[in-house]
Parts: structure tokens; C-alpha cells; sequence
């Protein structure tokens, strides 16, 4: 026992490092060429009365995704209060501020511990929940592509010929050291080494098949009865207008952080569609809370936003930085006090249901 604490913790420890790495090489990605002061002077010019209405549509997502929550855990015979759905859900985004992807497990146990669905099962749906998400999120990339085709088209001849100008090949920190070992196809070394990654995970996959097989087999019949949830879903026109409005406070809650900032207040709702699929884009890198994935993925947007419009791609990336910092920001601020206030309230219902089980027991 022991000893698997200590694996669980070293696993931890090092899915946090991985993440703050992931965090810096990306912030370091998004500040380079970039001069702050700009950036510092931006922020100040904010009418952040926007942000504070962009937040209530944050706050709303959470709401939304609380009964529709509920919704899916119904035709497996649970009927949980929305108030728990709801804090169990921040309990789960403040555990991603820790551990990237933590949360969805971390959502599963708390919810087992006030109202005891099984974590196999309400995982299942959490993972169901994804690819609805990831569905909205297509209808949204569609979008993009039906009205901002030629910001995209511009932006991508922009990099190409960025690259055309490129005459010779400047190694990295990295690159350099593997070309004292003797590495010089950097082309096929990358292609290889994509290919052992593949075949490791492969392996691991199976190793831990073969260890723990009994235990992943009952796991994922418990997942298999959370996806085919959607298939008997008792309201389905219900869930389909939670999810819609999931994703409209998702677009508010990105798209009045624009009107926040001078440079970028002339945003069209078409260029909302654009901000929102690339902001979802930085968050899915699996750094701590989007940190630095989300800044880039906006620098590089709003800058595309920026090249589209006949402007520079450098002034737009800064004011892109700006928007990430103060959109980010907002996420981070929901995510804590919503995280921070589940903990006292999901407390008090684990309390509730064990005064509850010792009295039935009496």
C-alpha cells in the first residue's frame, strides 16, 4: 500500500512538472518578439465592465452543464440534485488547475461521496459529455470556416511565405545538443522519434492490460453504460438546448472580453467564432489551466484576426496577448471561487448523507 502511494504520488508529481513545462514553453512562445510595455499599456485602456458581463455567461456554462449532467446520469436510474452536479463540477475544473485532466475523475468521486453514483459510471458520462462538447465545438470550427475562410486563407499565405524567407535552418537548444550526438536529418530524427512514442504508449497500453485486466474490464463496462446513456435519454430536446446554450455562454463569455479592448472592439460576431474555436484550441494542451497554451493559441488568432483586416500580424499578436491575459484571467478567477466555495458545500452534503445512513441504520 505504501508503495503505491508513493508511485500515485511520483505519477502526480510528474504530470504537474510535465504541465508546467508545457506551460513555460508556451508562454515563452507567446512573449518572444513581443515588447510587454505595449502590452501593459493595453490592459490599462480595459473597460473591464465587459469582463464582468462576459463572466456572468461563464457562470451561466456551469449552470447549464449541471442539469444537463443530470439529465445523463437519469436513465441509469440517478436523479442527483443539480446543486451537487453543480459544485461536483467545480470541484472538478479547480482539480485542473492541479493536475491537467484530473478533473473528470476528481468530478466522478465527489459526486459518489454526496450521492453515491459510481465513479465507472458517471466517468462514462463525463466522457460522453466530451464529444457532445466536441461536436458544438466542430459546429463553431464550421462556422469559422463558412465566414472567415479568407482570414484563414490570408493568415495561412502569411506563414508560408514566412517560411519561403526562411534561408537557413537555426537549431534550437535542443537541436543543437542532438547535433552533437551526430543527428543532422532533423526531418527524419522528428519522423522516428513520433514513431517510437507511438509504439511505447502501444506498449504501455498492453502491459497495462495484461496487469490489470479484471479491473479495466469492470472499469470499462462502467464507462460503456455512462456513453450509451444518451441512447435512452428521457428529454432529448432538453439536452440538445442545454448543450446549444452551453456553448452560446461559452461564445458571450469569449466575445464581450473583444469589446473590452479598444483594438479589438470593432469584432464582428463572425470573428467571435474565430476567438472561440482557437481560445478552445489553447485550452485542450495539456498545460495547468491553459497556462500559456491559451496565450499563444490568442496571440497567434487575433493576430491572424489582425492580418485579415490589412493590418500588421505583430501589432495584432500583442493586443492577442492582451485579450489572453484578461479572458484567461476571468476563467481563472470562475474556476477558483467556484472551486474553492464547492469544497465547504460538498462537505456539508457527505455530512448530510452519513446523518441520513445512521439514521436509516437505527
Amino acid at each position: 500500500m505504501e508503495n503505491q502511494k508513493k508511485s500515485f504520488s511520483l505519477k502526480n508529481l510528474l504530470t504537474i512538472l510535465i504541465s508546467l513545462v508545457f506551460a513555460a514553453l508556451f508562454m515563452w512562445l507567446a512573449f518572444r518578439g513581443l515588447d510587454f510595455e505595449n502590452i501593459k499599456i493595453s490592459l490599462a485602456k480595459a473597460n473591464y465592465l465587459w469582463v464582468l458581463a462576459a463572466m456572468v455567461f461563464g457562470l451561466l456554462a456551469y449552470w447549464f452543464r449541471a442539469i444537463r449532467w443530470n439529465l445523463l446520469l437519469e436513465p441509469m436510474g440517478y436523479q442527483i440534485s443539480n446543486s451537487n452536479s453543480l459544485w461536483t463540477i467545480s470541484f472538478g475544473y479547480l482539480m485542473n488547475l492541479t493536475i491537467p485532466r484530473s478533473g473528470e475523475l476528481a468530478r466522478s468521486t465527489a459526486l459518489y461521496g454526496v450521492e453515491k453514483v459510481p465513479v465507472d459510471k458517471s466517468f462514462g458520462t463525463i466522457i460522453l459529455e466530451r464529444v457532445v462538447d466536441l461536436v458544438c465545438m466542430l459546429g463553431f470550427l464550421a462556422l469559422t470556416l463558412v465566414f472567415k475562410y479568407k482570414a484563414i486563407l490570408s493568415f495561412y499565405d502569411f506563414v508560408t511565405n514566412q517560411k519561403d524567407k526562411k534561408e537557413k535552418f537555426i537549431p534550437n537548444f535542443f537541436e543543437k545538443f542532438m547535433m552533437k550526438l551526430g543527428v543532422q536529418d532533423f526531418d527524419a530524427f522528428y519522423f522516428y522519434l513520433k514513431i517510437s512514442f507511438v509504439v511505447v504508449a502501444f506498449l504501455a497500453v498492453i502491459g497495462l492490460f495484461i496487469y490489470k485486466r479484471e479491473k479495466l474490464i469492470e472499469f470499462a463496462k462502467g464507462i460503456f453504460h455512462g456513453l450509451t446513456s444518451i441512447f435512452k435519454l428521457k428529454q432529448k430536446v432538453k439536452f440538445i438546448v442545454l448543450s446549444v446554450a452551453i456553448w452560446v455562454s461559452y461564445y458571450f463569455a469569449a466575445y464581450l472580453v473583444c469589446f473590452a479592448l479598444p483594438e479589438t472592439s470593432h469584432f464582428t460576431f463572425a470573428d467571435g467564432f474565430f476567438v472561440i474555436v482557437v481560445g478552445t484550441l489553447g485550452m485542450m494542451v495539456p498545460a495547468s489551466g491553459g497556462i500559456g497554451a491559451f496565450h499563444f493559441a490568442m496571440k497567434i488568432g487575433i493576430g491572424a484576426l489582425f492580418f485579415s483586416y490589412g493590418k500588421t500580424f505583430e501589432e495584432g499578436a500583442a493586443i492577442g496577448l492582451s485579450y489572453a491575459f484578461i479572458s484567461h484571467t476571468m476563467q481563472l478567477v470562475i474556476m477558483a471561487v467556484m472551486g474553492f466555495i464547492s469544497i465547504p458545500m460538498l462537505a456539508k452534503a457527505r455530512n448530510e448523507v452519513v446523518k441520513s445512513n445512521n439514521f436509516q441504520n437505527v
